[in-house]
């Protein structure tokens, strides 16, 4: 990829990435191969969810919203059984969220379906974020919430839910305790939801009605890893001072801009094996023995 493009270019093609730009759009726009550009998704994406994973930990968050947003893979999921050489995979995708309130840090997430097991995977993740103390959660209805947060976090957690509704008379929201004491106040999921908007304004595969949507989970998850990776160290909230939530929260001394992107994926390419010491070759003396035989020629021969 280095002999391909240039650093600023890659770099150019990753900040048409995370600001909703198609993979086609960005190849017809910089005038390079579509494969470069899927295989420079593909890097950004493991990159990121690489050094995520590496340096997201020991957090001090005390406020957590999670939520899911949908999306889908190759073919929704009531067209999978008719669509021609559905991938693994294909059909519906959730992607599952955990998000600090305060510094509006992402902290963990997750894609698959709307299962507990997934749900179960993102408390997983949340928890392994986190720096131990106690914090306060909220999530909407989904049955398979309070299950994974009592198995992830047992009773050492403030857990609500919020549920909402909406009929003729106007909106109605439903908020229970479900574990600890939470605090009323602070019982709502409008950061997350708002979250979820970003994530599909600014994801191309979460764009409705159109056909950039993700043909691979694998590429889906490239997407995602990449957008909460410009989101958490590369994005200035006006909410925040125009500070990243990667400041705020103590994980970065000042915002990065995307070709340190560029170089975290250049920190996994792996280099060129090359001999430390090259051994030169020993040449022999000339002898009378190597030199070519000269073939006379006598008069007569001429003839």
């Amino acid at each position: 990829m280095a002999n391909v493009l240039s650093r600023e270019k890659r770099a150019l093609a990753i900040h048409l990435m995370v600001e909703g730009m198609s993979m086609r759009s960005i190849q017809r726009t910089m005038k390079i191969s579509l494969n470069t550009v899927y295989k420079l998704h593909a890097d950004a994406g493991e990159a990121a969810l690489a050094h995520h994973r590496k340096i997201a930990k020991n957090l001090p968050s005390r406020l957590v919203q999670c939520d899911e947003i949908w999306s889908f893979c190759y073919a929704k999921k009531k067209n999978v059984k008719d669509a021609v050489a559905a991938p693994p995979g294909a059909g519906d995708a959730w992607t599952w969220t955990a998000l600090d309130v305060e510094s509006k840090f992402m902290l963990a997430w997750e894609v698959g379906d709307r299962s507990t097991r997934m749900a179960h995977r993102l408390m997983k993740g949340l928890k392994r974020s986190l720096d131990g103390q106690r914090i306060q959660l909220t999530t909407d209805g989904h049955h398979a919430y309070p299950k994974a947060v009592r198995r992830a976090f047992g009773d050492d957690i403030d857990y609500a839910t919020l549920v909402k509704s909406f009929d003729e008379d106007g909106a109605k929201v439903d908020a229970r305790a479900v574990i600890g004491n939470p605090d009323p106040q602070f019982i709502n999921t409008s950061y997350v939801e708002s979250s979820n908007l970003s994530i599909r304004m600014g994801v191309k595969r979460f764009t409705r009605k159109t056909s950039a949507y993700s043909k691979r989970v694998e590429s889906h998850l490239h997407s995602i890893s990449l957008f909460f990776l410009y989101h958490n160290f590369c994005w200035s909230h006006g909410s925040l001072e125009g500070k990243t939530p990667a400041q705020m929260i103590g994980l970065a001394d000042e915002k990065h801009d995307l070709d340190w992107v560029v170089g975290l994926i250049e920190e996994r390419t792996p280099k060129p094996k090359r001999p430390k010491t090259y051994k030169k070759r020993e040449r022999k003396p000339l002898t009378v023995n190597d030199l070519p035989k000269v073939q006379t020629i006598r008069p007569e021969d001429m003839e």
